[in-house]
């Protein structure tokens, strides 16, 4: 779902609070509207993967260093998500001046080439490997988690958002500093993310043929 429908739902179901007096349609109408937004949220993620219960809690990079993590990644394999159709995707990370991230994120859709920027902060000092980022000042920071990296050749991220405390809707991926990687080396990725109970079956790969720098 667009930021933008979220925040008209959300805005709407406040109003009702706002100017109806009768304690009885009030109550009705705040039901319908959580019920509105529910429903919502479950068609815009129906291209998700989306689970019953709360978000696992999987295990980080440890002494995650972000200097070395910066730089270029390709796409090479991911959970599926409406965002991100298209081939040739990859992200450049460098360091603003006011300590944020800049994330630059870059793939081609119908033969064009196309572009969104966005932020990424360390969301807990204490793990640095837990990040947020956004693409949108409306939005609020999405998880992003390094579950595992060696920083020269691949990164395993993960990203899960708990929904009305019904379900959750996680993306998975799998980054490289090369658009291809060798494919023992996708296989014990996806272990690493098996063994966090983390389930990476709908896993899809990205088309990395025919880009711009090279195959």
């Amino acid at each position: 779902m667009s930021p933008s429908r979220s925040f008209l739902l959300n805005n709407k179901c406040n109003l009702i609070k706002l100017t109806d007096r009768h304690t009885h349609t009030v109550s009705t109408m705040k039901t319908l509207c959580v019920w509105t937004i529910s429903l919502t949220l479950v068609i815009s993620v129906s291209s998700q993967v989306f689970h019953w219960g709360p978000c696992p809690t999987p295990m980080v990079q440890p002494n995650f260093d972000l200097n070395r993590y910066l730089g270029k990644w390709y796409e090479i394999e991911k959970l599926p998500a409406t965002y991100e159709k298209g081939t040739c995707i990859e992200t450049n990370y460098s360091l603003r001046p006011d300590k944020t991230i800049k994330v630059i994120y870059v793939r081609t859709r119908k033969g064009k080439v196309r572009t969104a920027e966005g932020t990424a902060v360390i969301q807990n000092q204490r793990e640095a490997a837990k990040l947020g980022v956004s693409f949108s000042y409306f939005t609020p920071y999405s998880p992003y988690w390094v579950l595992s990296t060696d920083y020269d050749s691949v990164a395993l991220l993960y990203s899960c958002t708990d929904v009305l405390r019904l379900f959750h809707v996680d993306y998975a991926w799998i980054l490289s500093r090369t658009r291809s990687l060798p494919p023992e080396t996708v296989y014990h990725a996806k272990e690493v993310f098996s063994r966090e109970h983390i389930d990476i079956s709908r896993m899809v790969p990205t088309d990395q043929h025919g880009c711009e720098g090279g195959a």
